[in-house]
């Protein structure tokens, strides 16, 4: 079967539409590939309609998140918003053996579907050598703006959890970041987005302004997890918003560690498999490259003192080994057991793992872990949530409610 390509034409007159993860995040990315010739439109659609289409054209047993991401877009083409004959539907593909690497298959299969397969074209975005003859031209500069603006997404998600549970004025955290969100991409456009330790220090003044109740602490919930689960609101029923409803602080690590993670992995392909024998300085270069952009933020965050900083990576990578082995590396493979044990270390330990119901890999490096890792501190709270699109949200928030009275029970005890 022939499918439609998104050319290096149509970069002039294609609209490319993009399903939601990291709602920070991809404020700050869409205006960067704006800059790159790039008309991107994140979506926001979210109905129930979502889930449906993607029951419709993906089948029930495929992860959660193929489902939900397949569904969005195929919901999106229907509303009537767009024009089918210019219109273009991007995927990111992480290259690995887990869903991620075959959502463009099962994005194509739904558009035959609908009979659209030559006529809306998919884009991958990736950075594995998948899709090579996508008319995406990745440059230097490009990268280099994705990374700043991960950097910043994962700064602003770090900050915006630590002040909104406290905020008196309801919406002013949201509209302080949304401010700052619309600043940073004036710095995008006319320079001087490379000034981190300016930017994050004026974050941090901002955010320190919104008007806050601190007269009692809340206590702090982790988030792990399959990575669209544990970020995306569609995915995990808006999980950060409700966890601050209820009255705790959310906890998430930034989606760049999970960009380490990835590098981390071609580092240990070559000391276990001599792979990437020409390649693996690359891997040494970017992850030291990475690290280092992120120790601005916490060496920041650590002299203002006002906020806790996130952990090292380097740190998170030590923590997880006494534990799993680093060669277990599908689905978020150790990370996921080395991001429970540093979020207990650091004091939160009531953790949520979100994950696809069925996602094999998640459920061995979760649900298997458990046991082991409260043998270790037995104080841990671990709750492992399904989603699914049978799962029952009343369900869901039985099982977070159970987790949150024992969270509060040990904070009572002094646990």
């Amino acid at each position: 079967m022939a499918y439609a390509k998104f050319t290096k034409e149509m970069r002039d007159d294609h609209l490319i539409l993009a399903p939601n993860m990291l709602p920070i995040h991809f404020k700050l990315l869409t205006p960067i590939f704006k800059m790159s010739g790039y008309n991107v439109k994140v979506l926001t659609n979210s109905s129930d309609q979502v889930r449906e289409e993607g029951l419709a054209h993906v089948h029930n047993d495929t992860c959660y998140p193929a489902l939900l991401v397949i569904g969005q877009l195929i919901d999106a083409l229907k509303s009537g918003e767009y024009d089918l004959d210019h219109v273009c539907l991007a995927m990111t593909q992480t290259g690995g053996g887990c869903r991620a690497s075959n959502y463009i298959s099962l994005l194509r299969k739904a558009l035959e579907m609908e009979g659209w397969e030559q006529k809306v074209p998919c884009l991958s975005v990736n950075f594995s050598g998948l899709e090579e003859d996508s008319g995406l031209e990745i440059t230097i500069p490009m990268v280099l703006h994705i990374i700043y603006g991960m950097l910043y997404g994962d700064a602003l998600m770090w900050l915006k959890n630590q002040v909104k549970p406290y905020e008196i004025n309801k919406g002013e955290t949201d509209q302080v970041i949304d401010d700052i969100v619309k600043d940073l991409i004036v710095l995008f456009e006319n320079g001087g987005y490379q000034k981190s330790k300016k930017i994050y220090r004026e974050m941090i003044s901002r955010l320190k302004n919104v008007k806050q109740d601190r007269s009692q602490k809340k206590i702090r919930i982790g988030i792990v997890g399959e990575i669209y689960m544990k970020y995306s609101p569609l995915g995990n029923g808006n999980l950060e918003d409700y966890l601050m409803e209820e009255g705790f602080e959310p906890v998430l690590s930034g989606v760049m560690d999970f960009a380490l993670y990835c590098v981390e992995n071609g580092l240990i392909d070559y000391e276990y498999y001599r792979m990437h024998k020409k390649t693996h300085w690359i891997y040494g270069i970017c992850k030291d490259v990475i690290m280092r952009m992120q120790k601005t933020f916490r060496v920041i965050v650590q002299e203002d003192g006002t906020f806790i900083p996130p952990d090292d990576f380097e740190e998170v990578i030590r923590n997880g080994k006494p534990f799993i082995n680093p060669g277990v590396k599908m689905g978020e493979g150790w990370l996921l057991t080395s991001e429970v044990v540093t979020l207990i270390k650091s004091g939160v330990n009531n953790v949520i793992s979100a994950q696809p119901f069925g996602c094999l890999p998640n459920h061995i490096v979760a649900k298997g872990m458990v046991h082991r890792i409260k043998e270790q501190y037995p104080n841990a709270n671990i709750v492992a949530i399904d989603y699914d699109p049978s799962a029952s949200k009343v369900n869901q928030e039985n099982r977070i409610r159970l987790m949150m009275a024992n969270a509060k029970l040990m904070s009572e005890m002094g646990e």
